[in-house]
């Protein structure tokens, strides 16, 4: 079913700090949260990974209280994601595919500030850096640093006048960016079109093949499987389903610390299945760990460490009835 595959597609060194840098810095993340889910804004961004760039505009609207979203990516291959709330549509023109899911754990630039803000200084030293320039607006430079080598690296710039994020990077245990994602042209609030949020793409999707990775609640199925690899900080937060009813589905858990996120996903395999595609391969800056286990496939996705990754993937057994 490859339904990890389809959410992948849709998808410093440590130091001291004093209790007020800490303080000013959670304060930003706040503003950080808030404002991504809370303003309507529309501007273009680049995602930078090595070598690699890609342009994109969005539109962010808000309107009772529902977050209406689209992104299209301006240069190389097309595609387009049109969000309201949780459900998105991911629309792949050269394959002529449409990709339905519910994306509740999963939220695109500028809103990747990090979720639970209460835990973050046990992991990480969180300080305010200095005042940078970035889309011709003042910018709040927050860095967050690991405090072991499971994890990578954050910063952020945000608005100071809006406190929305503007730029993003993941540094490795070298101080080295391993991607960034930062806005080159932004308008926050004022008119914006509705018309925008519209996809070109709709209309000549009826006849597009339809990939239905919409979820459901885990009710217990993760009993079968022992996580037996406990990474500091980390713990479930969110357990699903993927895939039509009618059809084995893939079993998809979230772990994260509140700022890093593994995914897992497990599916059974069927007869015609590969079975040598398994160790481990990068995806941007987003490592896989991929292992067979009592005839399953199991998927590690995340922006950690490659060994944090195979650690935590190497600890995954079937549990024995």
């Amino acid at each position: 079913m490859k339904y990890w595959l389809f959410w992948a597609l849709c998808c410093l060194i440590p130091c001291t700090a004093s209790a007020g840098q800490q303080t000013d810095g959670r304060f930003w993340l706040e503003r950080m949260v808030r404002a991504a889910h809370k303003l309507d804004y529309t501007g273009t961004f680049v995602f930078q990974h090595a070598a690699f760039s890609e342009t994109s505009r969005i539109v962010h609207l808000v309107e009772g209280g529902r977050e209406l979203e689209r992104i299209e990516v301006l240069d190389g291959a097309p595609r387009e994601v049109v969000r309201s709330d949780d459900e998105v549509k991911c629309y792949l023109p050269d394959s002529n595919t449409l990709i339905v899911e519910n994306r509740g754990q999963q939220r695109s630039f500028p809103a990747l500030a990090p979720t639970a803000l209460a835990e973050l200084g046990e992991h990480y030293v969180v300080r305010k850096g200095p005042l940078v320039r970035v889309a011709e607006r003042e910018s709040q430079a927050i860095l967050l640093e690991p405090r072991d080598e499971l994890r990578y690296g954050r910063q952020f710039w945000a608005d100071t006048s809006s406190g929305l994020l503007l730029k993003a990077a993941l540094v490795n245990e070298r101080g080295e960016t391993i991607e960034s994602v930062t806005f080159t042209q932004l308008q926050i609030g004022g008119a914006i079109d509705r018309e925008t949020l519209k996809s070109r793409y709709a209309a000549a999707s009826h006849d597009w093949q339809v990939r239905n990775a919409r979820t459901t609640q885990s009710r217990g199925e993760d009993a079968a499987w022992l996580f037996k690899t406990v990474l500091p900080g980390f713990s479930k937060r969110a357990g699903m389903l993927r895939g039509p009813r009618d059809l084995p589905r893939s079993m998809h858990l979230m772990f994260s610390d509140g700022v890093a996120a593994i995914s897992v996903f497990i599916e059974r395999l069927g007869a015609q299945d590969e079975r040598s595609e398994v160790g481990m391969l990068t995806m941007g800056a987003t490592n896989v760990y991929k292992r067979i286990v009592d005839d399953h496939l199991i998927v590690l996705m995340g922006e950690v460490p490659q060994a944090t990754l195979k650690m935590f993937g190497d600890g995954i057994e079937a549990r024995k009835r």
